[in-house]
C-alpha cells in the first residue's frame, strides 16, 4: 500500500538500485521501498542528487520541500503523465470567459462557507457560543451572488476568513492569544498550525490534480500566478475546513500540541519537530478516513474526495456538467 513518507531528520536521501535509503548523520540506514512511496515531505536538511530525482520520476513520486521554519519552498514534480489536450484548452476558455470563471469561483466559496458553517454548528452543539458568527457568516454569504467579478469574491472571502478566525480561540480551550490571521510570519500558535497545515494540504491537493489531466497552474478564483499552481490554492479552499481547521482544534483541544511546542523569537513563532510530527500523523489519519459516498454507494477516503473534485471540474469542462463544489454532509 502506497503512503506518504515525512522526513524530519537531516541527512542524505538516495537510489540504490530500486530502493531509496535514508541515511541520518549517524551514518544510520533506512531502507524505503520504492513501492510503498505516494510522496516525500522533505522538513529537514536533505541531500540527494539527479540520479534520485530521475529514478522518483519514473515512478511518478512528488517530492517536497519544506524550509527550517515549515514554510513550503517547493516541490519536484515528475513529468506529466495523463496529457490532455482537450481539457487544457476547455480550462483556459473557461479561464479567458469572465462569466465562467465568476460562476466556478462563486461556487468554491458557497462550498467553503457552508464547510465553515458546519464546523461552526458542531462546535456549537458542544456548548460552544457560536450563534452570533454563524448569523454574521450567513449573512456574507448572501453578497456573493451579487458579486460581479473576481475581485469582489476574493473581498467576499477576506471578510468570511476574518469572521471565522474570530470563533477560533471560542472554539480552542488553550488560552492562547490570538487577534487575528497573520501569515509572514506567523506571531503565534495558531497562526502557525493554520499556515503549516494549509501548507501540507496545498501539497496534497497538488497530488490529487496531477493524477487527471487537469493543468494546476489555470485556476478561476486565485489569480494564475508565477511560482504556484493556483488550482491547487482553489481546490484547497473547499478543504480547509474539513482538512486543516478541524485538526487544529482537534490537537489543540487535547492539549496533544501545547505552547511549549513552539519557539517564539521576535515577531515570529516557529513549530519544534514534535509538534510537526504530531499534526502530520494526525493529518494522514484524516485523508485515510474513509466516509460512504452518498453518489457512489461505496467508502471513500478523504484523500479521495480531493481527486472527486478535480474530475467534477473535468465533466464540468468537457461534458458541460454543472459543477457543485464538496460540502460536508455528515
Amino acid at each position: 500500500m502506497e503512503r506518504n513518507f515525512y522526513i524530519f531528520s537531516n541527512g542524505r536521501l538516495k537510489r540504490k538500485d530500486n530502493t531509496l535509503f535514508l541515511i541520518n548523520e549517524e551514518g544510520e540506514k533506512k531502507v524505503i521501498p520504492i513501492e510503498t512511496v505516494r510522496n516525500i515531505y522533505l522538513f529537514g536538511e536533505t541531500d540527494l542528487n539527479t540520479k534520485l530525482l530521475c529514478f522518483l520520476d519514473k515512478h511518478d513520486i512528488l517530492l517536497h520541500v519544506f524550509n527550517y521554519y515549515g514554510y513550503y519552498s517547493g516541490s519536484f514534480v515528475p513529468r506529466e503523465s495523463l496529457l490532455a489536450g482537450e481539457v487544457l484548452v476547455k480550462q483556459v476558455k473557461k479561464f479567458t470567459v469572465p462569466s465562467s470563471g465568476l460562476g466556478l469561483a462563486r461556487e468554491t466559496l458557497k462550498a467553503t462557507t457552508d464547510n465553515i458553517l458546519k464546523n461552526l454548528k458542531y462546535y456549537t452543539n458542544r456548548g460552544k457560543d457560536l450563534s452570533n458568527h454563524i448569523t454574521l457568516i450567513s449573512d456574507l454569504a448572501e453578497g456573493l451572488d451579487r458579486a460581479e467579478s473576481i475581485d469582489e469574491i476574493m473581498g467576499y472571502e477576506g471578510n468570511l476568513r476574518k469572521n471565522y478566525y474570530e470563533t477560533f480561540p471560542i472554539i480552542i480551550d488553550q488560552e492562547i492569544e490570538f487577534s487575528g490571521r497573520k501569515r509572514r510570519p506567523p506571531d503565534n500558535m495558531i497562526n502557525t498550525l493554520i499556515s503549516f497545515g494549509n501548507s501540507v494540504l496545498y501539497t496534497t491537493t497538488l497530488c490529487e490534480i496531477f493524477k487527471t489531466q487537469l493543468n494546476p497552474t489555470i485556476s478561476f478564483l486565485h489569480k494564475p500566478g508565477y511560482r504556484r499552481y493556483s488550482l491547487a490554492l482553489d481546490i484547497s479552499e473547499i478543504f480547509k475546513p474539513l482538512l486543516v481547521d478541524r485538526i487544529i482544534f482537534r490537537v489543540l483541544n487535547r492539549n496533544m500540541i501545547t505552547e511549549k511546542d513552539f519557539d517564539k523569537t521576535l515577531n515570529f513563532c516557529y513549530m519544534k519537530d514534535k509538534a510537526r510530527k504530531v499534526f502530520m500523523r494526525e493529518f494522514d489519519s484524516q485523508l485515510e478516513q474513509t466516509i460512504m459516498h452518498r453518489k457512489l454507494k461505496r467508502h471513500i477516503s478523504y484523500r479521495y474526495l480531493i481527486r472527486l473534485e478535480c474530475y467534477k471540474l473535468i465533466k464540468f469542462l468537457i461534458e458541460k456538467q454543472e459543477y457543485e463544489a464538496f460540502r460536508i454532509w455528515w
